[in-house]
């Protein structure tokens, strides 16, 4: 039997930045259970439950500290990572740091804070693609996962946010259309070396929400439904998986449909 062999991440390191936020748990869960062993990089001290948790079940994931807006803390824990395991075979970025003003509307946005956010959450990004990168190219082999969102391909339908206090920041906007076009840059630049980068981009997933608002979104959605956080996770293990050793270079949306209308 071939296929159940290439869905599975048997004896592959994989790290999840964020790892202990909404997606990220979803995904660190499903590398363990699908073979891999996973490192949950984090500043948050949750991911440290989150490890002990998938330990009871007898798989095999670790909590190690990373602050993706730190090169130091990129570099660290790289490095840690490779003296422990040897290498890096997969790599999600998908932590989302932001300014406590992050809500703001359009015109109220500071340039200073604009700044910020591209650099803590876009340039961030980036730093770890350099150090990891590298780090797959040495071993001539490896796949990285950005996670962008359908709101870097389209623009965002401002009436589900009537009634309510939320709003799709502009920086968001920013910052994750140029992850998605940056991941398609990673995917040229680097595929002569056997390494693999696309970009998962989510639609909305649902985080206890306004009411209001998830009726809304709901509407716009061809399923009448927002995602749960394992919807994201099952087509980035698919990604990670040698079943998808051809694909590279890709946004792959993950919306339900809403893209589709």
């Amino acid at each position: 039997m071939i296929f159940p062999e290439k869905f599975s991440l048997g004896g592959k390191i994989a790290v999840v930045t964020g790892g202990a936020g909404l997606i990220g748990r979803a995904v660190c869960r499903a590398f363990a259970e699908a073979g891999g062993k996973v490192f949950i990089a984090d500043t948050d001290e949750t991911g440290k439950k989150l490890s002990a948790d998938i330990k009871k079940s007898g798989l095999d994931a670790d909590f190690i500290r990373l602050d993706i807006t730190s090169p130091k803390s990129i570099k660290t824990a790289v490095n840690k990572i490779i003296k422990g395991c040897g290498r890096i075979d997969i790599w999600i970025n998908n932590a989302y740091p932001r300014t406590p003003d992050w809500g703001n509307k359009f015109e109220d946005v500071k340039l200073g804070s604009l700044r910020k956010n591209v650099d803590m959450h876009m340039n961030g990004y980036v730093m770890c693609c350099q150090n990891v990168l590298e780090e797959m190219k040495k071993n001539k082999g490896g796949v990285l996962i950005n996670v962008g969102s359908h709101y870097g391909v389209l623009g965002p339908n401002f009436s589900i946010y009537e009634g309510t206090t939320m709003t799709m920041p502009a920086a968001y906007s920013l910052i994750k259309g140029g992850i998605v076009n940056f991941s398609r840059y990673l995917a040229t630049y680097y595929a002569r070396y056997n390494i693999r980068v696309n970009a998962i981009c989510p639609g909305g997933v649902f985080n206890n929400q306004p009411p209001k608002f998830v009726r809304k979104y709901k509407k716009l959605v061809p399923m009448n439904r927002m995602a749960e956080p394992v919807d994201i996770a099952g087509p980035i293990l698919f990604l990670c998986s040698d079943a998808a050793k051809y694909i590279t270079g890709q946004a792959i949306m993950v919306d339900g449909g809403l893209s589709a209308w």
